[in-house]
């Protein structure tokens, strides 16, 4: 259905952009002078509900129901949910419901959404004028740099800490871990407390922590997140809570956001703007939102899982087993999963960390086989940031983490720009795209993550 983009990804030339896809299918639908309202709800905590209208063809072809299963996974991952309401065509509806089913091949997202927000998880097939209406949060957050403070970066290679004192980083450093194959929590709160116990050695006291994390996070508790996938479920409350106990140990106020939130709010402070999108490329893909009026949504922004290339063939995601979804694209995931197709053959004990090392260290020898990797990835982020502004209102994209590093970074960024004036320029004229300086790219978020919380008077 897709036309073929106009740059083609050097290692991977059957990438199938979704911003092409949805464009092109966009286009004949109204052409078909058949189109018809599609409108899917998203029922989150606290009685937040998400809305997002589209328009699709009246009979459900193969197409059709690809663009609107595309479009609902997109969405789930990026606002959440544990309701869809799926107003529009009733073969579309039915559809979705079968693919969230008990036995669909989104049962993964189904049972994981259910579990963020401790409901059961139902897909609901309606007409479109009975999609309920819109009700969203913003609320702002962070930039409290007074005092002596704390902020934490949680990593699934590594973990950052940054001690501030009234604005100022006084100490920040890095240190490695692996906590996604230990199955005790008391493992991930040991390193963690570690590290906040080195930073408070160079703050003559502590007012308040400050964290991010990868996962889904409400109320400080980690719901989700793949920092915590081999603790089993019996043991999962303590891992869940270890925020709130590191709050009662240190007895200071202690807010953790989503690491792409985060992301997001270190642009805003940095560039002293807002509607900005955040995104971080390390072991995983991390996404957060700052809109234009300075606040959080409270969506989830989990990116990671949320779908950029329609190519059935695509390599399927290890934890979701979709095909398609932006961890594969924009980590150390994609670093890896380019290595064959540019002809690069690494020792098979080498973890992600390791082999993004290698890589770089390549790029810096002028290895032209690095080069294609990154030139491969800068293409993926051209066509998908177009992609994530059909769901994001932003000017600003702030971008960050250990694949950004080095000259392989300015070229990934390069490629990218050169995507957007190809295919959108009227776009490329609107967007900015940011990276912070070096340092600041690997510690950038503990320093903004030291921000989030009010020191109480």
């Amino acid at each position: 259905m897709s036309s073929p983009p106009k740059i083609i990804a050097p290692l991977d030339p059957d990438f199938q952009p979704a911003s092409l896809f949805n464009r092109h299918y966009l286009a004949a639908a109204k052409k078909s002078g058949q189109a018809v309202p599609l409108v899917i709800g998203l029922d989150r905590e606290g009685g937040f509900i998400s809305r997002y209208e589209t328009m699709v063809k009246s009979e459900a072809d193969p197409d059709t129901l690809r663009y609107a299963e595309r479009l609902v996974k997109f969405l789930l991952w990026a606002r959440g949910g544990w309701r869809i309401w799926v107003g529009g065509p009733r073969k579309i509806g039915e559809h979705i419901q079968r693919c969230y089913a008990k036995f669909g091949e989104r049962h993964f997202d189904a049972d994981l959404m259910g579990r963020v927000y401790e409901r059961s998880f139902e897909v609901l097939e309606v007409d479109a004028a009975s999609v309920p209406a819109e009700k969203e949060m913003t609320a702002a957050v962070g930039g409290h740099l007074d005092g002596c403070r704390i902020g934490f970066d949680l990593g699934a290679s590594d973990y950052k800490v940054a001690a501030v004192k009234n604005g100022k980083v006084v100490f920040s450093d890095e240190f490695p871990w692996n906590p996604k194959d230990q199955t005790d929590p008391n493992y991930h709160y040991e390193h963690l407390n570690g590290g906040l116990k080195k930073a408070a050695a160079h703050l003559p006291r502590v007012d308040a922590i400050g964290g991010s994390s990868a996962g889904v996070i409400v109320d400080n508790k980690i719901m989700v997140a793949t920092l915590f996938r081999a603790v089993p479920r019996e043991k999962f409350d303590a891992a869940k809570n270890i925020f709130l106990r590191l709050r009662d140990e240190w007895k200071v106020p202690l807010e953790v956001a989503n690491d792409g939130d985060v992301t997001a709010l270190a642009g805003v402070m940095s560039l002293k703007t807002d509607g900005m999108l955040g995104l971080a490329m390390g072991s995983s893909e991390a996404a957060g939102f700052i809109n234009a009026k300075g606040g959080m949504t409270g969506w989830l922004s989990e990116l990671a899982f949320a779908p950029v290339d329609y190519n059935p063939k695509a390599t399927a995601d290890e934890w979701s087993g979709d095909r398609g979804v932006g961890a594969l694209y924009f980590s150390q995931q994609a670093v890896n999963k380019l290595l064959p197709a540019a002809k690069i053959d690494l020792p098979k004990e080498l973890g992600l960390p390791e082999r993004l090392k290698e890589v770089q260290n390549l790029m810096a020898r002028g290895d032209g086989r690095a080069a294609k990797i990154y030139e491969t990835i800068g293409v993926y982020l051209g066509y998908t940031i177009l992609h994530y502004a059909d769901f994001y209102d932003f000017e600003h994209l702030l971008i960050l983490g250990r694949v950004t590093t080095g000259r392989g970074g300015d070229i990934m960024l390069a490629k990218a720009l050169e995507v957007l004036k190809a295919e959108f320029p009227e776009f490329a004229a609107k967007i900015k795209l940011h990276v912070p300086d070096e340092k600041s790219r690997r510690v950038g978020q503990a320093v903004a993550a030291a921000s989030l919380p009010a020191i109480r008077k």
